[in-house]
């Protein structure tokens, strides 16, 4: 296993830049995620990393090897790499031991036990070493396409989206194998995703992008509970976030007097702020003078839990998390309490309009 280590990536495609001094360590045997919406530059990143494309500045290392920038390029095929494309890539007219064996020396291609032991690495049956690839489910084809990236024993191995095509179920069922499969391996991963989810569950550590920029990189549970921002905030969760006044220790807001922290590298001064809660922290009782009366919109029944949508007096509207059993229906009038404490940050400043330029 290797680490693998990004200082000042940059990259543009004709005039428009799409990633900017990116800076990553990704340490061995380890599993990072890049996160972040469409457009943000994931993509692009794993490409450089893979070898497919080069950057236009910065280095990319793989240990003490410097494969990209530093007037060198090191060819994808060279770099020990194993790459599983978001369709999996599997050629149609081999079997799933052909396809597996491909990327090996030609004297081990024909090792069925090599093929055997990669099959129940991620999960399969040896019975499907002879099948099409067009005889498999989406999730088989996928676990395919890791054992064919883990056959030749590669220093990192890069997951582009590789669940995006799949249902719900099996999705979960995959990322579960998937992941089992990579810590047995001890395999260097890096994953592209715009699940969150996916992300948190899956990663030792998660890469948030926006605009072709590292906005924060951090261990799941800190991004979740401590964001950089209340952008990323958003991104990776369902937030809470209304307007403040701290003083006194306090957080004083629609909700009432809370406690609140504030996030590391974030100093928030007394005075206007805003502060950031999850849907899960709202708890709902019946009206009382002590609590913040809000008005149930609308009910999301998921069975496990459920979304409650509120309208707040004299304020926005937002979410509640709660467990499926003593809902209450569209129309009550309810009481909020918060469980733990809120998150602060500085209210964001107006972005300057430039002279001349149209306001609507």
């Amino acid at each position: 296993m290797s680490s693998l280590t990004v200082a000042g990536l940059t990259k543009a495609f004709t005039s428009t830049p799409v990633l900017s001094g990116v800076e990553l360590h990704v340490p061995g045997g380890s599993f990072t995620a890049l996160l972040g919406p469409s457009g943000c530059g994931k993509t692009t990143l794993l490409r450089l990393i893979a070898g497919f494309d080069d950057p236009d500045s910065g280095t990319i290392a793989l240990g003490d090897r410097i494969v990209a920038g530093a007037g060198r390029s090191v060819a994808a095929r060279s770099r020990g790499i194993g790459f599983v494309p978001q369709e999996g890539g599997l050629f149609p007219h081999l079997t799933v031991a052909g396809n597996i064996s491909f990327g090996l020396p030609r004297r081990q291609r024909n090792d069925g036990g090599r093929v055997r032991e990669l099959l129940a690495l991620v999960g399969l049956d040896a019975g499907l070493a002879d099948r099409s690839p067009h005889q498999l489910s989406g999730g088989q084809q996928q676990r395919v396409a890791l054992a064919r990236a883990l056959a030749p024993e590669p220093s990192l191995v890069l997951l582009d989206e590789p669940f995006s095509s799949l249902d719900a179920a099996l999705r979960e069922e995959t990322r579960a194998a998937v992941s089992r499969a990579l810590t047995a391996s001890g395999a260097t991963t890096v994953l592209v995703t715009h699940d969150q989810a996916e992300a948190l569950s899956m990663a030792d550590q998660v890469a948030v992008l926006r605009g072709g920029r590292l906005v924060q990189l951090t261990d799941p549970r800190t991004l979740y509970r401590r964001p950089g921002d209340l952008d990323v905030a958003a991104f990776v969760g369902e937030a809470v976030v209304l307007d403040a006044e701290l003083r006194d220790g306090l957080a004083h807001c629609l909700l009432g007097a809370l406690p609140y922290e504030q996030t590391a590298g974030v100093a928030v001064a007394e005075g206007p702020a805003r502060v950031l809660l999850r849907p899960e922290q709202l708890r709902l009782s019946v009206p009382g003078p002590a609590a913040a009366v809000a008005r149930v919109r609308s009910v999301d029944f998921y069975g496990h839990d459920s979304r409650v949508w509120l309208d707040l007096v004299g304020g926005p509207t937002v979410t509640a998390r709660l467990d499926g059993a003593d809902l209450p229906s569209a129309g009550d009038d309810v009481c909020i309490t918060v469980r733990g404490t809120a998150l602060a940050f500085p209210v964001p400043h107006p972005t300057p309009v430039a002279a001349g330029a149209p306001l609507g």
